[in-house]
């Protein structure tokens, strides 16, 4: 049962990992850029389009925001985290927080004309859970869905799930009409109840999803645009150059770009990170390499990475050196982490020596593609202390099944910096895919523990796991990485959405 549900968490946290390394005004006609006179059209570029518009299959971070365009969502989630009503008016919890009670609008419509009700919750909540869709984990701890009336419905869990209220303004919230759920129709064409609806005379898949402002929406201050226009493009020089070449208002680009478009006059917003990337420690019980074992031998690897040259020659400074896993907007970061383990060479070799390691060790790591540069810095770095790096490449054909049946003792990775409580059962519980060892003690636990009971308080008390993890050195974190979203400032604003790889649907209007 264990090996289940990390599998289901291994799609979501390898698709969100995956989001940053791949990342208007347009002369194309009608489906042009975004009015300064407000109105008009909002033209993004995006990394790919939905291969279904069924509910149960939305994902997160860029893979979201499609789907953001045609749904509505239980909660909503402000650019700044912030959770707000949404198609839900209010919420709360029972004493022991395994009853989740919302209450929901009465006057909201889909847009084939079925009610959105309590019934509605249901069926999509269920369709979810039963279609195993790709973030089918956000509902694992619902057991029940049951309707109280038209407008009120009561969600009973498992155990306690502090990241639940978060994951119903995601893909666990996006509402859809319950006839259409789960039917070939619904692959091409969405049904929801959202602020758009697609027009599929002028859509051609693979190259523009068009969609226009729905008559009668039930919040028109969500309209800021008349049509919306998603052109996906997988290559980030694709990107680029749609961005350069005015038709897109606005995309996902990467260091190795951003001065290019801002050379050109495009803004890009400041201050954006989602992902951190390092390396996984995962083999903490010396199975596979005995050295791993010793916390000292942890340690001096943490010790033997140069964080600031890493970031000013791989990432040209767009990004910050941490030293921890869990984000600043997480609400568990702790200030004092990022200075644990600053870069001492001496210090790592005394490490070493002291664990008996004194000649070094053999340490392979796995990498996937685009880590190459990464890794040459990181074999050199360990290298000057002792430890000879192996790197071995991802097989992504067997990659799942390597991970979890402990195949994987060391892997360099690019993971998201979610709320508490997603970060720990990603990366840290016995039933998070990239703890395939199933690496725990007592103390863990107990903290653990603490943090899904915790309520208002989860993300303080996760501060008490993420000095543990740290202290005991389970990952070495190299940085956080600087999302470059850029935007033409002439025809648009935006901001950025944060714990999200690019602004959700609503962060976006017509320049004024």
């Amino acid at each position: 049962m264990k090996l289940v549900s990390k599998r289901v968490a291994a799609v979501t946290a390898t698709m969100a990992a995956a989001a940053l390394v791949a990342g208007c005004s347009s002369g194309g006609g009608d489906t042009g850029g975004g009015s300064a006179e407000g109105g008009g059209t909002l033209t993004l570029g995006i990394l790919g389009e939905p291969t279904s518009w069924d509910p149960s299959q939305a994902h997160v971070g860029h893979g979201l925001q499609p789907y953001q365009v045609t749904y509505d969502t239980l909660v909503l989630r402000t650019a700044d985290g912030t959770l707000e009503p949404m198609l839900a008016t209010e919420w709360s919890y029972n004493d022991d927080r395994t009853e989740l009670t919302l209450e929901l609008r009465d006057d909201v419509t889909f847009s084939d004309g079925a009610d959105f009700d309590a019934e509605a919750v249901k069926a999509n909540i269920e369709n979810l859970k039963n279609n195993n869709g790709r973030q089918a984990a956000q509902v694992a701890a619902v057991e029940s869905v049951d309707p109280v009336d038209d407008d009120t419905v009561v969600l009973s869990l498992s155990a306690p799930d502090p990241s639940l209220e978060y994951n119903l303004s995601q893909a666990a919230g996006l509402m859809g009409s319950p006839e259409t759920l789960g039917t070939d129709e619904l692959i091409s064409t969405p049904v929801g109840s959202g602020p758009y609806v697609m027009d599929t005379a002028q859509s051609v898949s693979g190259s523009q999803l068009v969609f226009t402002a729905r008559e009668d929406y039930w919040n028109p201050d969500l309209q800021k645009f008349d049509s919306i226009v998603l052109k996906p493009y997988e290559e980030l020089t694709a990107r680029l150059n749609a961005l350069l070449s005015n038709q897109v208002d606005a995309t996902i680009l990467d260091a190795s770009t951003a001065e290019q478009a801002e050379g050109a006059g495009f803004e890009t917003l400041e201050d954006y990170q989602v992902d951190w990337q390092g390396l996984l420690l995962l083999d903490r019980d010396g199975t596979q390499v005995p050295a791993l074992a010793d916390v000292r031998v942890r340690q001096a690897i943490n010790y033997a990475i140069d964080r600031d040259t890493m970031l000013e020659s791989i990432l040209r400074g767009y990004g910050d050196p941490t030293q921890q896993v869990f984000g600043p907007d997480s609400g568990a970061s702790v200030d004092e982490l990022d200075s644990r383990y600053d870069f001492d060479p001496e210090q790592a070799k005394d490490l070493l020596a002291e664990a008996g390691y004194a000649d070094g060790f053999d340490l392979p790591i796995t990498a996937g593609p685009g880590f190459e540069t990464a890794m040459a810095a990181l074999t050199q770095q360990l290298a000057d202390v002792g430890i000879r790096v192996q790197v071995v490449s991802v097989n992504t054909q067997t990659f799942l099944d390597d991970l979890t049946s402990g195949k994987i003792p060391v892997l360099y990775q690019n993971l998201f910096q979610g709320e508490p409580w997603v970060a720990i059962n990603q990366i840290i519980s016995t039933e998070a895919i990239y703890n395939p060892f199933d690496s725990t003690t007592p103390e863990l636990q107990e903290l653990i523990t603490a943090v899904q009971n915790g309520g208002d308080d989860s993300a303080e008390e996760a501060k008490a796991v993420n000095e543990y993890i740290s202290e005991n050195a389970w990952f070495a974190p190299v940085y956080r990485i600087d999302q470059v979203y850029s935007y033409n400032a002439d025809t648009i604003t935006t901001e950025k959405q944060t714990q999200q790889a690019v602004p959700s649907i609503y962060n976006y209007a017509p320049a004024s």
